[in-house]
């Protein structure tokens, strides 16, 4: 009986914690791709690509310290990409409701990304990419 109740208890505890993960959006990170690869594009517009609910978008260029990013987003966040001691990625971290619900690591593949303002949002989700 009390094996019973440590199992339920280990679950539902997975179940609190599985509810805040932040994912990593790889079907995302393929369309934008795709997009980068077409030599022929200059932006890419992320609102016509996201199918999940966000309201800010924060872009992050290679070597950007975890701390960094937390002070720029004014929330918590545990950057499993490691991008402060990558140059290969920028990072694009979506945020709802003042929480970050996923991210999305962008290649660099010759190009370099940049948005207009501090944040993304999904009626202004340009990012222009810059070939090198």
């Amino acid at each position: 009986m009390r094996n019973n109740r440590i199992i339920i208890s280990i679950l539902i505890l997975q179940l609190l914690t599985g509810c805040s993960r932040v994912t990593h959006n790889t079907d995302l990170e393929n369309s934008i791709q795709t997009i980068v690869k077409d030599k022929n594009k200059s932006q890419v517009n992320i609102d016509s690509l996201a199918n999940f609910e966000w309201d800010k978008g924060y872009l992050f260029p290679p070597y950007t310290a975890e701390e960094s990013m937390e002070k720029k987003m004014g929330v918590n966040f545990k950057d499993r990409s490691n991008i402060n001691s990558r140059d290969d990625i920028y990072l694009l971290v979506f945020l709802n409701n003042e929480k970050v619900v996923q991210y999305v690591e962008m290649y660099r593949n010759q190009s370099d990304f940049s948005i207009e303002k501090e944040y993304i949002t999904p009626s202004k989700a340009l990012i222009k990419i810059k070939r090198n």
